[in-house]
This record gives structure tokens, sequence and C-alpha cells, in this order.
């Protein structure tokens, strides 16, 4: 009589100093010489680099990828990496379920491409040469999020080190989300049969307030981008000739995006890029607020300079800390990201120039609707040109933010519980002013599982910018913390 209730208490309970002591061991002896070979390769997503089949880096951190899970040897797994026609190729495993009569599924999800180098990397580090320093792993896609099959792995290796039982868990790992995951949605529908019915959802892709504690992602905001043109001339002419006569496709451009954006304030202008801020997200960017006051706005590299014997920093938007934190998760904002018809300093002479086109990055609140976005865009931008020049926006991308669902009494409680036991803190939620457009899909294909969408994106990590790193102390607690929670799913 009493082994049944032996296992019934095993199945959601984990000793936590024993899973933080495993998980840590094999980061540091395994996980993190894996993150550095991977940094080592260049394998952009395909927005960045569309010869990425003949280039074959992609196919290289997936084989990698893969040859590292089976080498693991875990109980009940088995793994394939599935290819569609023309698309980047997809990293899914399976591990049956070891707790009686469970029909829940654990999905857990990351990526392994990579956004392109950017400039100002510091001399002794690189996007593609690794550096181990002080407990950070520094080089392009270690945190953002190559890390993450990798601490799935050591997670249920965790679990089954303690023979703790444990639901069906799959691994979904695309290679193209940071190009906006165009090619995922094709996927999801080949593999739904093989999803099972998804109770949680574990997206390693996400940020963290700080690095004392176990955050949540609350909401993602979405996004609309391409590339805005204003062409006036067929070629260059000598601008001692045409200017006041010619119109700078500059200028004109600036008019253009005045009809988009208050170039003083940054506010959008269209009412339809906004949305209302749900009452219990207010309530959570308070408390988040209260937690990391001016360290919300101060964590940036901010430009400085001297100002008569003292040093003076550029500004943020606000130094409110619930205002900031508003306007980084619930707020449209308009970023331009790179320009075309515009040569390098040295090589600019006094010529007026044909065109001007600028890739535009639109953050939109995660209710707003990013395809009608993207078409109301296209619309604003483009009609009644000054001049009658030739204006085009031609869309980039599109995918709609997300506000997670209600959270049940046993996530929000298993989160607490992780945080504690690994951080001494409970656990924070966080809105992100990032765009994973997985999380909208399975959201709407499970609506009723819950989303531990989580991250190590914390303070001067630096994401698709230079000097990017992965915290590994950081990585080695939430991976420990992953564990405990998917040994309390009911």
């Amino acid at each position: 009589m009493n082994a049944p209730l032996h296992r019934e208490i095993r199945a959601g309970m984990l000793d936590p100093a024993a899973a933080l002591a495993r998980v840590s061991e094999q980061w540091d002896r395994d996980i993190v010489g894996q993150l550095t070979e991977y940094i080592r390769i260049p394998a952009k997503s395909p927005g960045f680099d569309p010869d990425w089949v003949q280039h074959g880096y992609i196919e290289t951190v997936v084989r990698n990828a893969a040859a590292w899970v089976e080498a693991q040897k875990v109980e009940g797994l088995t793994l394939e990496i599935v290819r569609l026609p023309g698309r980047t190729p997809v990293l899914f495993f399976e591990i049956a379920a070891t707790r009686p009569a469970s029909s829940q599924t654990v999905l857990m999800y990351g990526h392994l491409d990579k956004q392109p180098e950017f400039s100002g990397w510091r001399s002794d580090l690189g996007p593609w040469t690794p550096k181990y320093e002080d407990g950070k792993l520094y080089g392009r896609g270690g945190a953002d999020d190559g890390y993450a099959v990798y601490a799935s792995i050591a997670a249920v290796q965790a679990l089954k080190a303690q023979q703790v039982q444990h639901p069906r868990i799959v691994g979904l790992i695309e290679t193209c989300e940071e190009s906006g995951s165009y090619d995922l949605l094709p996927y999801i529908d080949a593999l739904r049969s093989r999803l099972g019915e998804v109770g949680l959802v574990i997206c390693l892709d996400s940020g963290a307030g700080n690095y004392e504690q176990l955050w949540l992602t609350t909401s993602l905001r979405g996004l609309a981008s391409g590339t805005l043109k204003v062409q006036v001339l067929t070629e260059g002419v000598h601008s001692g000739d045409a200017s006041g006569l010619v119109p700078s496709s500059f200028r004109i451009m600036r008019q253009v995006l005045d009809r988009l954006e208050d170039s003083k304030t940054g506010r959008l202008l269209p009412a339809s890029f906004h949305c209302e801020m749900p009452p219990q997200r207010l309530a959570q960017a308070k408390a988040t607020a209260a937690i990391l006051g001016e360290e919300i706005y101060k964590r940036f590299p901010w430009a400085h300079y001297d100002c008569g014997g003292s040093t003076a920093f550029a500004l943020p938007t606000t130094t409110d800390p619930l205002q900031a934190l508003v306007n980084r998760t619930w707020a449209p904002t308009l970023s331009v990201t790179g320009a075309d018809g515009l040569p390098a300093l040295q090589d600019a002479g006094n010529v007026l120039r044909p065109y001007t086109a600028f890739k535009l990055s639109l953050r939109l609140p995660p209710l707003v609707d990013a395809g009608e976005a993207v078409r109301e865009l296209k619309t604003l931008l483009e009609d009644n040109a000054p001049y009658q020049a030739r204006v085009t926006f031609e869309p980039g991308g599109a995918a709609t933010g997300w506000n997670a669902p209600a959270t049940a009494s046993w996530f929000e409680q298993a989160l607490d519980e992780a945080s504690r036991a690994h951080f001494g803190a409970s656990c924070g939620y966080i809105g992100q002013g990032g765009t994973i457009p997985l999380m909208n899909m399975l959201s709407e294909g499970f609506p009723r599982s819950q989303m531990m969408v989580c991250g190590v994106l914390g303070p001067k990590s630096n994401a698709h910018g230079p000097n990017e790193f992965l915290h590994v102390p950081y990585a080695k607690k939430l991976t420990a913390s992953v564990a405990q929670v998917i040994a309390r799913l009911p």
C-alpha cells in the first residue's frame, strides 16, 4: 500500500540542491565547451545569409547539437532532424513519459540560428571568437539562444538522475527564428500529431530583469518590418548644380516618417498601432519597477562625453521605472536598423544622391495584429508622396505579439518555489520588448497550456549587438529551475 503513495510523492518532488549541483557540474564539464564551439560557427539566420544552404553553417550547428543530444543517451529519447523542401531544418526530440497515466506533454523550444556580426566588439572579442571570462561566455548566439537545447536536455537529465517521474517531453529547435520564424509554421503543421496534448511550453529564448531571481516573461511585442525607399533621380548629380531645385530624398524621407512618428517624443501617431495595457500586466509592471528601479534604463551602454569637468550621459526617454517598463513592452516604437543609398563618409562626394532607403523595425504592442499594421503602414507611407517622388515600402516580415494566458495556481507556485530554491528570491514577472513568433502559434494551438517563457538575456547581455554574452551562473540556476517546474506539472 505504501508503494503507490511513494510514487505519487516522487512524481512532483525534486531535491533542488542535488539538481543544481548536477546541472552545474555538467555545464562546467561539457556544456560551456559545446557552446564555445557553437559560437565559432557563423550560422547566421537565412534572412541575413541567403546562401545558407551552400555555406552549410546551419547544417553544422544542427548536426552538432543532434550528435550531442544522442551522446547523452537519455532513457526513452528519440531524435530526428526534420527537413521540409526548401526550408531550414528543425531538430525534434521526444522523451517517453515515466509518470503513469500522464496525458500531458511538455514542449521545450529554442533555436540555433544567429544574428549577424554587428560592429563595436571589444578589441579582444568578436562574434565568432568565443571567450569565457568571469562567468560570462562571450560571442554571438550563445545566449540567444544556442544554449537552449543543451539546457533542456540537462534539465531532463537532472530529473532522471533522481528518478523523478516526468510527463512526456518533446523538443522543437528551429533555425529560422532570427528571420521571423517563417519556416516554423509548416513544421508545426507537419509535427502537430507528434506534439501531443501540450500542457506546458518551456521557451528558453527570452530575458531576465536581473541575475538574482527567476523571471517569467508575461508578454512579447509584435514586429512589422520592411524597407522604405524614396527615389527622386535615376542617378546622382552634382549637388552644386541640382540642390535647391531637386528635392533631397533624405528630406522627403523625413516628411514621410513624420506621418508615422512624432520625432520629438517618439510616439507612434496611428491610433491603431496602440492598445490598452491589461490591468494585470500593469500591476506586474509596478511590482517589477519596484524591484529593478533605475537599473531598468541604467543597464544600457549610454554614450557619454566630458562636459566642463563632469561626465554627461545621453538620456533615456523617461527615468520613471514604471513608464520605462511600459515603453519597452506595451508601446509601439519605430527603429531604423539599416540604410542604403548613403555612401561611407570617406566616399561621400558633393553629389545629390538619387535615393535613400531605410530598413524599418516597428515593434508593436502584444495585442495589435501585425498583418493589419503592415497593410496600414504601407498605405500611410506610400500615398501622396511629396513632390511625386517614388516612395515604396516593401514589407519584410510581420509577427503578432503575445500576451501570456492566465497563470494556473500550480504553475505560479512551482515558479516561486524554484526561484526561492535556486536564487533565494521570489519569481519576477516581466514583459519583454522582443518578438518570438512561436508563442502566438502555440497559444492558439494549445490554449490551455501554461507558458514558461524565460531566458538568460539579463542586463548588458546585449543580444544582437556587440559583446553579447551568456551569463553561465544564471544559466545553471535556470536549468535547474526548469527541471523543478517540469516535476511539478500536475
